[in-house]
């Protein structure tokens, strides 16, 4: 029997790696593989461990070869990642952005980086400007980076090992790296004074058929040596494509996952505030789309502890009794990541129903504040975990007073990378957004109000 032609991406977020199946003609999900994303802590610093998930790659590839006929594969990561290359092998490990190495160059890093006005790039923690990752690298371990030839945003860098081929891509070039002028489209001064431009190879598109797999990869996994592989795009930017190429803006699309992102295309860029963790990402097409962000998924999983679904008397009485969880609990990211995190009563005392409902309202709230700074305005699709939370959509509802959809059957970044496969002029069969979700029934103003007011403190509020 002739087998369906089909898209392997491999999908590497920060807590997990998935590699999918999906049909080229249906963009239907054919099989899915996940494995944690591991941070070793051996060498120089931590890092994720790209060899275990090579193994992961190439195994997957070849269980999916018996469902399929893979004639493309397509890689989407997470920011904040970057590969340095000496020839043919890794001059030092892919740093893990969460790394606090990097901040012992703050203050020189700080009067070196460029201005918000001109890289939309908000001053972050750690390794989250990967601008200040390259920095630390280049002054702390000299003589690798001496030996370095090539660097390589994360998706591509799997692209190289895949077909051989070097090329970078504008949409984790333009992630709060610093080192990318979204406006223009081009390379930051930073990235120019620091002498990165010369070592980035050539910039291609995220749907750019880069090369074929490389004959070794065909005979192990027993793939067609014709398999080509595309340019790859960042994670949250492989949420949007289908998107930006099938709706007018205004609208706004939520990438959640250990991050929530918010898109707001159709919003404006002049009134994003760096302070407040806002940026311009760049879309597959190269443009500047205000943005803001938080750690949703993360925050929500300390908060909810146990998670357990609440019912409706749960939620009456987390609103009832303004029981509440203020930001932040990811320190340093986020709209309020220069506040404290606390509750205004002990976790501990609740019940998990509870507990879960104060943290789906956290979120909502967090995300509500977020679509403001980007200045989002129309529909707001939520995609990725959060699209399954019904207290968290409703409450969004509620808060925005505009049509929230939660597309819970689509797999977000996979269905963006698969799509690049079709070619630049690809569009969705069908948006499958489904009805809107009514707001809560409960009326959420006063809690709202009381929260907004709390979490604007300078220090948090007692217990």
């Amino acid at each position: 029997m002739e087998r369906v032609p089909a898209v392997a991406v491999l999908d590497i977020g920060k807590s997990n790696v998935k590699l999918a199946l999906v049909d080229l003609d249906t963009r239907k999900a054919l099989a899915v593989r996940t494995t944690g994303n591991a941070v070793l802590r051996d060498g120089p610093y931590p890092h994720y461990d790209v060899e275990r998930i090579w193994a992961f790659l190439l195994d997957g590839l070849s269980a999916f070869r018996a469902g399929a006929e893979i004639v493309a594969i397509s890689t989407t990561t997470h920011g904040a990642a970057f590969a340095l290359l000496a020839g043919d092998e890794l001059a030092l490990p892919v740093l893990d952005y969460e790394h606090d190495g990097p901040e012992a160059v703050r203050v020189d890093y700080t009067m070196d980086r460029g201005a918000f006005s001109e890289t939309l790039s908000p001053d972050l923690p750690n390794g989250l400007n990967a601008g200040r990752q390259l920095y630390w690298q280049a002054r702390v371990f000299p003589e690798a980076w001496a030996r370095t030839d090539t660097i390589l945003p994360y998706p591509q860098y799997w692209v190289w090992r895949l077909t051989g081929e070097r090329v970078a891509e504008a949409t984790s070039l333009g992630c709060h790296t610093d080192m990318w002028n979204p406006r223009v489209g081009t390379y930051s001064r930073l990235a120019s004074s620091e002498g990165w431009v010369e070592r980035f190879p050539r910039l291609a598109k995220p749907w750019e058929v880069v090369g074929r797999i490389r004959p070794e990869i065909a005979e192990a996994t027993g793939l067609s040596p014709t398999c080509r592989v595309l340019a790859g795009i960042h994670d949250s930017n492989a949420s949007l494509y289908p998107h930006i190429v099938a709706r007018k803006p205004p609208f706004a699309v939520l990438s959640s996952g250990t991050w929530m992102v918010v898109f707001a295309p159709g919003g404006s860029i002049e009134k994003l505030d760096a302070s407040r963790d806002c940026l311009a990402n760049v879309d597959a097409l190269g443009r500047a789309v205000p943005s803001a962000r938080f750690m949703a998924g993360r925050e929500f999983a300390e908060l909810a502890g146990q998670a357990a679904e609440p019912g409706a008397a749960d939620i009456e009485r987390v609103i009832a009794e303004r029981i509440m969880a203020l930001p932040s609990f990811a320190r340093g990211t986020g709209p309020f990541g220069r506040r404290t995190g606390n509750w205004t009563q002990d976790p501990a005392g609740l019940a998990p129903g509870m507990r879960t409902a104060a943290a789906s309202l956290y979120a909502a709230l967090v995300t509500d504040t977020c679509l403001g700074l980007a200045g989002a305005d129309g529909a707001s699709i939520v995609e990725g975990p959060f699209a399954r939370n019904g207290l968290f959509l409703g409450a969004l509802a509620s808060l925005t007073g505009r049509a929230v959809i939660g597309r819970p059957d689509a797999t977000g970044t996979t269905d963006g990378a698969a799509l690049l496969a079709l070619g630049p002029a690809a569009r969705p069969d069908d948006e499958a957004d489904g009805p809107p979700t009514p707001p809560l029934e409960v009326d959420l103003a006063g809690y709202a109000a009381e929260w907004r007011r709390r979490a604007a403190a300078r220090s948090p509020s007692p217990a």
